[in-house]
Parts: structure tokens; C-alpha cells; sequence
């Protein structure tokens, strides 16, 4: 039914708020704030139409311990978060204590907004009248509709002793507080103005003034509050008002020691005595004063000879420093800066490694080919040997991903016996990262290179800044103009970051970059670096990775060969007994590692092999990128399936030995081997299912290309066809201008290029008199696999041979492959990716080879096993390319 008020005027119905850190108690007034916005505009509203006239208050549970005591002069009911206050992700019921205080609302105090005139919080004067019970939410609000009940408190007995004894105990002992701290004194008073039955010495009365009189937690309070029994509310009120006591005779006992200490015009340094020994009496006190401090910067210092700039610096912040107060606001700074400034390497240096051939191992032992950075390495060290000291370099890696421009960077570091250290500019748009902030902002820091510096405590660590190619340009500045003073030789012994504001000798720093293309890093700072290209690798050198490195590693990874050197260490040497587990600890992490220990002796014996011919399929195949990442992600693949098949087998023979009963006879080494038919079962169908889109001859107007791709390198198809033109007019002149239509999404430098190619085509025709035909015909060229992005000039040369073998109506030869760009004139220009496109032409059976003439330094360079079996021609004109392309053709001819 609907919910109405008794007779003694309760209303069970009530808006319920909660409160942080304390209850409120019945006869005690108390300002509330409401700071939801929500809720202070619907009390405001019910107020104005005086809907309401009290509300029920509640402690919240988890508030009270996250919000802490306040601090002094500070309201008790502070600013909470509105998500507290407004309760809208939990249920009242328990996040609320059950029992609170209903209180009458005296005086409603709104704060409009200075925008729009809004409520946007509410104070509110209460004064509490009853203790209730929280029984149902009848509305979530905001506010919080509840229905509550009046909790009875058991009648007390005036002829009961011990009730006596404890009420005159606890009146006893709030006059003596009251006497002792002025405080308590002035907050009695004012508390005693709303209890009329004081003076009957009513317990329950008694012992809420006492309980609100302490500064006690608010769930020990809010116990106070739910007991009913006279005596024990009693009871548990005078336990923390004896605390109170305590603590304010202590804390007199410290401010009569100060006093006398301290002479009265010394105020402020007597408030931090005062301080210092209430720490001191807690038990608390950490005596970390500005002396202390300083002294540990100051034995930083010890041992490194410190600039003259940076010298002068410190000092002056010494003598700042040791003059401020903790309570000033340049006193953290200050402090910071320092901190900063003493935790510096000045002049520590790493002890350098000058000995190739281990330099050499270490580099070898890590990464496979990369003999261009191996070998600057070297030259780096033995420039070292002969001068007696390294100096810093800056270098730059550039190569597709996945070629190991990273990973290196820790293996140079242990080579040359520096410390190291990596950070990514990759999307970086704040200078601030690399010069550092302003120490006048709020939570300035300095940038990366010091940072480095301080964590690597040497003034000669290698530092790779990765992904240098992808730095980004904000409103912040742009960072890659900032880097310009870090990475040149002739500037970076002196550079200076915002921060610390002094020099900082970079100069010894051997910097490290690492970026997939030159194309985005700006000209001046491309400019200050040595860069080192790195190519892709090929099929023998991924095969030589996989062997010596990927697959031992995914091996022990997935613990096919771990297992098996750890179960022989196991049965060479048994457990010691006390390491075994039934002596541990009975906690749950001992009982796993307990049983894991048991059954290690009987995991299988395992040879896992992967064949040579499925490490090349896979190559092949599967990843045909110019990195090994892909690989690796195969080649683990393949381990964690292999290591699937294992367990699963040992699981069937030791089912079947535990039915057999012989578990006497020791299992025989479970083998299992990969090889190139059992891939598609482990990484499933090949991504690339050939090499060739033409398995026979070629049809006239089509010719194989090469091109670099991000995988490395592959054939690239052009494909020319025409159709007649279409005469209205039989008479009507043939001397009509040639069209080409292009498809296969090409960029615009292979559209440009198709224009040229056409008019060499022409041209080429004319000079052997066979000119008419573009003019006569619809003309239409297409690079397959449209769906694929290509760009590029050096797809000249092709286009110009296929438009003439239409022409001509002859066929190019199968195993002929070219690349190279092609002028207006005929002059065949240099391309670049020359090993991953001969790779690709070997892969793909191409035995004859047209390049460049300006590339033959670059095939020159190539390894032996990739020139053998091929036919190379270098070209510097098309008509060079015109001979070796029809050069068959036209002998049968003749």
C-alpha cells in the first residue's frame, strides 16, 4: 500500500543522500554540500515547493576509506566525486550503510552557475533527529528515493550501576578534554547547543556527543551509531574518547616542549619543530630536511668531474636550494632540477671493446649476412684501436622491415662493450620529446637523450632511434628539425635541452638510426647521417636464417628440445630432499610446482626435425617478403602444431601403457620430421602457387618485366593488345594520332611511362620502315593483377618491347626478363632493387637478364651463386635492348 506518515509524524518514505568520512548523529547540526548537479537542481526544486523537509543521511563504505581525514580548516564534507554521490553504477543497498540518521533540513544554501543560471550544487544546514534503518530503494534517481524505518534503542535502566559508572566516565572525560585543548572546548560548546537533554545525562545522548567529538575513522563512528544497547553504545564512545584524550595530552606535551624551546618571535620555524616531533612521537618521522637532501646530491658528485657551465649551475641551486622552505613552490623544482642535474654521467665512460674477432662473434652469433653493417662495425673499432678512443657516429639502417635494422642494435652495443639504449620517433610530433620542456611548466621533464643518459649512467652509450623515416610534425614544432642539433657531429658536444639549460657533450654517443625509406627523412637530416642500405634477403641466405637461427629458437620456445635437455639433467641428477615437494609450503603455488616437479621425469623424449626442402617450400611459397618476420611466424606455427602432435601422442602410449602394465620398460624417443608434402597440413594452402603467369610461349605484345616489391622483389607482366580502328568513310584519311589505353591500377609514373613507350615504339618502327600500325589500331596495355597498386619508371623499357612485339607480330622469349627506364630518346636509365629482381627472375626461370648499363656496378656486387646460369646484357639505348629482345627472331627470319 501507499506509504504515510505515523502518528508520531515519521515518514518512512525519504530521500537518502550519502556522506563521506563521518555519520551524522542525532541532535547534531552539520553543512552538507551536494555537489552533483543532478541532485542539488531536484532538491532545490523540492525545497522550493517544500516537498521536503528532511532527508536521511548514510555513510558511504568504500568513500569514507578512499577520501581520508580532512585537513585542517578544511569542511568534513568535501567535494566527492559525482559518481559517488549520485550512485549510479552500484547498488545502494551495498555500497550504503543500513542504518543512518534522518535529518531536518534548517537552510538550503543553492550555487547557480555564472553560465546559464543553473543549480549546479547545493548546501545544506541539517540538524539530525532520529536513527533509521535503510529498508528498500523505492527510486534511483538522481535522488535516491528510499524507504526507511525508525530504529528502537533498547530503554535503559536508571538503577543499572555499571550503565552510572560509564555514563559519569564519559562526561568526566569530555571535561577533561575539554580542558585540555581549546579546540575540543570550542566544539562542545557549540555541539551543546542542540542537546536539551544533557542535562538529564541521557546515555544515548551522551555517547553520540562523545563519538562526535573525536576524530576517529567513520566505520568505528557509524558503529556507534547501529548499536541499540545503551551500555555498549556507551561503551564504545568513551573506548575512542579515551584515545582522543590521549592523543591531545600528547600533543600539548609536544607544543609545551616547543614552547620552551623555541622563543616567540621564531613562529614559523617553531610550526616545523612542531611537525617534526608529532612525526616523531607516531613513529612516522623521516628526516628528509634539505640537509639530507643535499647531502645525497652532493655525494652523487663524488668521483665525476663536472663542466665548468654545468658546475656553476649546480651550485647556484645549492645555495637556492638550501634556503627554501618545503611549503614554497619552487622547493619540489628546485629539488627535481637537481635531482636531475646530480644523477648525470659527467664524464663516466663505458670501457669500449677493442678486439675484432670478438666483436666479430658476438655480431655473427646474433644475425646472419648484414656484412655491410658488420664490416662498418669493424672499421669502427679498429679507427678505435689506432686512435686510442672512440668518437660518436651517426648511423643510419634503410631497409624493407623485418631485415634485423633493430634487433642489431643490441648486438652492436655488447660488441663494442657500450651500454644500451632504444626509443622510437615513429608518429612523434612534440619537440619537447627530444629537446625537452621549459622547467617553468608543470611537470616539465627533460627529453629522450637525457633520459638516456641518466638511465644508462655513461656518457657513451649507443642510442637507436627507430623508425626515423615516420617522425611527424605537430603544432608542438617538428621534431625532426629538433634532431638536427643532436646528430651533428659538429654541434652535438655542446647540446643543450631545454630542461637543464646547461651543455651536454653528446659527442661520444654512437647513434644509431634505423627507417624503411629515405624518401620522407628531411634533406638536412638525411644530410648529417651515414647511411648503410640494407636489401632483402635471398632464398639462401632465409635458409641459412631459418637453420641457424629461427628454428632452434621456435624450438626451444615451444620446449622441443628444452624438454628433452631438461628431463636428462633430471634423471642425471634426482632432487635434494629438502628441495622436494612434500617438505615445501602448503600454499597453492608450492603444490603446483610440487606436481609439475613430479611429473617432469616422465615427459617424452622428442626429435623434432624440420627438413631442409620445407624450409625452402616455406621460403618460396609461403614468405617470399624481403624480411624473415613472416618466416618466423611459420616456423613457430609449425613448432607449436609439431608440439600439439607430441603430447597428444604421448597421452595414446601412455594410456596404452598404463592398460598393458608396462610401465617397467623405458619409452623409445618420439621422432617427428616435417617435410615439403606435410606443409600444407601444418600452415595450410601456399600463398603463391607460381612463379609464372605464362607457363608456355609468350603471345606477341606480352613481355616479363621485373620489379621490387616489398616482398622482395617479382615478375611483372606487361600485356599489349590492339583491335582495328573503325572508318565511317572508306576515303577518309589513315593519318590519325595513336591511342593507348592503360589499365591494371598504375600510378601516374607508369602511365607517363606508357606515353614514352608508345612514341619510342614508333619511332623504332619508323627507322625500320614498318611505321602505320599504332596510327591504324585501337592500342590497350594491362599489368595483371589489377587489384595490386603498381608505380614506378622502371617498367620503360618493358612496355616500349611489348607495344613492338604487337606490332612486329614476334613473340619475346620465355626466359627473357628486363627492367630499366626508358627517355624520349631511347636511353635506357638505371633502376634500383637489382638482387631482388634477379632473384625474382630466378625464381621465375628467366635465364637472359636485361638490365641498365648504369646497374652493372650493382649486379656486380651481387654473390656468385646469384649470377650462375644467367645471361646478363647491359643496355645504354634502347636499340641494345631491340637486338637481344628479337634477335632470334629476325636470324630464322632471314
Amino acid at each position: 500500500g501507499q506509504l504515510r506518515k505515523d502518528s508520531s509524524g515519521f515518514d518512512p518514505l525519504s530521500v537518502a543522500l550519502p556522506t563521506f568520512r563521518r555519520p551524522l548523529f542525532p541532535m547534531q547540526q552539520q553543512i552538507i554540500q551536494v555537489t552533483s548537479p543532478k541532485i542539488a537542481k531536484e532538491l532545490m526544486s523540492l525545497a522550493e515547493k517544500r516537498q521536503v523537509t528532511s532527508v536521511s543521511l548514510f555513510l558511504h563504505k568504500t568513500a569514507a576509506s578512499q577520501l581520508g581525514e580532512p585537513k585542517d580548516g578544511e569542511e568534513e564534507e568535501l567535494l566527492p566525486s559525482l559518481k559517488l554521490e549520485e550512485i549510479t553504477d552500484e547498488d545502494p543497498m551495498e555500497v550504503l550503510h543500513g542504518i543512518g540518521t534522518q535529518a531536518r533540513v534548517q537552510q538550503v544554501l543553492p550555487i547557480w552557475s555564472q553560465k546559464n543560471g543553473d543549480v549546479v550544487a547545493l548546501q545544506m544546514l541539517v540538524a539530525g533527529t532520529r536513527i533509521v534503518q535503510l529498508e528498500k530503494v523505492l527510486q534511483r534517481g538522481p535522488p535516491l528515493q528510499v524507504q526507511i524505518a525508525e530504529v528502537t534503542q533498547v530503554p535503559w535502566d536508571n538503577k543499572d550501576e555499571m550503565l552510572k559508572a560509564t555514563l559519569h566516565e564519559t562526561m568526566q572525560t569530555v571535561k577533561e578534554i575539554m580542558r585540555v585543548s581549546p579546540s575540543f572546548r570550542e566544539h562542545a560548546a557549540m555541539l551543546n547547543q542542540g542537546y536539551a537533554n544533557m542535562a538529564q545525562l541521557e546515555p544515548n545522548t551522551v555517547a553520540h556527543l562523545a563519538a562526535s567529538m573525536t576524530t576517529a575513522e567513520g566505520e568505528e563512528l557509524q558503529k556507534v551509531l547501529e548499536i541499540t544497547n545503551p551500555t555498549e553504545k556507551l561503551r564504545h564512545a568513551l573506548e575512542l574518547l579515551k584515545k582522543e584524550l590521549e592523543l591531545a595530552k600528547l600533543q600539548q606535551k609536544i607544543s609545551n616542549q616547543i614552547e620552551e624551546k623555541m622563543s616567540k618571535n621564531q613562529r614559523e620555524f617553531m610550526l616545523r619543530e612542531q611537525l617534526k616531533s608529532i612525526k616523531k612521537e607516531l613513529g612516522i618521522d623521516k628526516d628528509d630536511g634539505s640537509e639530507t637532501i643535499l647531502q645525497k646530491f652532493k655525494e652523487r658528485l663524488e668521483g665525476k668531474e663536472v663542466p665548468k657551465e654545468a658546475n656553476e649551475a649546480i651550485e647556484s641551486e645549492f645555495e637556492k636550494f638550501a634556503g627554501l622552505a618545503k611549503e614554497s613552490q619552487e622547493y619540489q623544482m628546485t629539488r627535481n632540477y637537481l635531482d636531475w642535474l646530480t644523477s648525470m654521467p659527467w664524464s663516466v665512460y663505458s670501457k669500449d671493446t677493442f678486439d675484432l674477432k670478438k666483436a666479430q662473434e658476438i655480431l655473427d652469433r646474433d644475425h646472419y649476412g648484414l656484412a655491410d653493417i658488420k664490416d662498418r662495425i669493424r672499421e669502427f673499432i679498429a679507427v678505435g684501436v689506432l686512435r686510442g678512443s672512440m668518437q660518436g657516429k651517426i648511423l643510419c639502417f634503410v631497409g624493407p622491415p623485418g631485415v634485423g635494422k633493430t634487433s642489431i642494435g643490441k648486438s652492436i652495443a655488447e660488441a663494442l662493450g657500450r651500454e644500451f639504449y632504444r626509443f622510437s620517433v615513429g608518429g612523434l610530433y612534440d619537440v619537447a620529446e627530444i629537446k625537452g620542456h621549459r622547467r617553468t611548466y608543470v611537470g616539465a621533464m627533460p627529453g629522450k637523450i637525457i633520459q638516456c643518459l641518466k638511465k644508462t649512467q655513461t656518457s657513451n652509450p649507443l642510442v637507436l632511434i627507430d623508425e626515423v623515416d615516420k617522425i611527424g610534425r605537430g603544432h608542438h614544432g617538428d621534431p625532426s628539425s629538433a634532431l638536427l642539433e643532436l646528430l651533428d657531429p659538429s654541434q652535438n658536444s655542446a647540446f643543450m635541452d631545454h630542461y637543464l639549460d646547461v651543455p651536454v657533450d653528446c659527442s661520444n654517443i654512437l647513434f644509431v638510426c634505423t627507417a624503411n625509406v629515405l624518401d620522407t627523412i628531411p634533406g638536412p637530416l638525411l644530410d648529417r647521417m651515414e647511411v648503410i642500405r640494407l636489401t632483402g634477403y635471398d632464398l639462401q641466405e632465409k635458409m641459412k636464417i631459418a637453420e641457424n637461427y629461427l628454428v632452434p629458437s621456435a624450438m626451444v620456445e615451444v620446449g622441443l628440445k628444452q624438454k628433452e635437455d631438461k628431463t636428462k639433467e633430471k634423471e642425471a641428477t634426482p632432487p635434494k630432499p629438502e628441495e622436494t615437494p612434500a617438505e615445501s609450503s602448503s600454499d597453492a603455488a608450492s603444490e603446483v610446482a610440487g606436481e609439475a616437479s613430479e611429473i617432469k621425469p616422465q615427459k617424452p623424449e622428442v626429435k623434432a626435425v624440420i627438413e631442409a626442402n620445407a624450409i625452402e617450400s616455406l621460403i618460396r611459397w609461403y614468405c617470399r617478403e624481403a624480411g624473415v618476420r613472416n618466416l618466423q611466424k611459420h616456423i613457430e606455427r609449425i613448432c607449436r602444431k609439431m608440439a600439439t602432435k607430441v603430447v597428444e601422442q604421448w597421452e595414446g602410449r601412455t594410456t596404452e601403457g598404463d592398460a598393458s602394465e608396462k610401465d617397467t620398460a623405458e619409452p623409445s624417443p618420439m621422432e617427428l620430421r616435417v617435410d615439403e608434402a606435410a606443409l600444407t597440413e601444418y600452415v595450410g594452402k601456399p600463398v603463391f602457387t607460381s612463379d609464372r603467369l605464362y607457363e608456355g610461349s609468350l603471345p606477341s605484345g606480352t613481355v616479363t618485366g621485373l620489379a621490387w616489391t616489398a616482398m622482395g622483389g617479382s615478375v611483372l607482366y606487361i600485356e599489349a593488345t590492339a583491335l582495328p580502328r573503325r572508318r565511317a568513310d572508306s576515303e577518309r584519311p589513315a593519318a590519325v594520332p595513336p591511342s593507348l589505353a592503360v589499365t591494371g591500377q598504375l600510378g601516374n609514373v607508369m602511365k607517363e611511362s606508357s606515353q614514352i613507350a608508345l612514341l619510342v615504339a614508333r619511332r623504332q618502327l619508323q627507322a625500320r620502315k614498318q611505321s602505320g600500325f599504332f596510327e591504324e589500331h585501337e592500342l590497350f596495355l594491362h599489368c595483371p593483377e589489377g587489384a595490386t597498386p603498381k608505380d614506378g619508371p622502371s617498367a620503360g623499357v618493358t612496355m616500349t618491347t611489348a607495344l613492338l612485339s604487337l606490332a612486329m607480330e614476334k613473340p619475346i622469349p620465355t626466359d627473357l626478363a628486363m627492367t630499366g627506364e626508358v627517355s624520349l630518346n631511347g636511353k635506357v636509365l638505371a633502376v634500383g632493387g637489382i638482387k631482388e629482381k634477379t632473384i625474382a627472375a630466378r625464381r621465375a626461370g628467366c635465364k637472359t637478364l636485361v638490365f641498365p648499363e648504369a646497374n652493372r656496378r650493382d649486379y656486380d656486387e651481387l654473390p656468385k651463386y646469384l649470377q650462375d646460369g644467367l645471361t646478363v646484357h647491359f643496355a645504354s639505348h634502347f636499340d641494345e635492348v631491340f637486338d637481344v629482345a628479337f634477335a632470334e627472331k629476325d636470324a630464322a627470319a632471314a
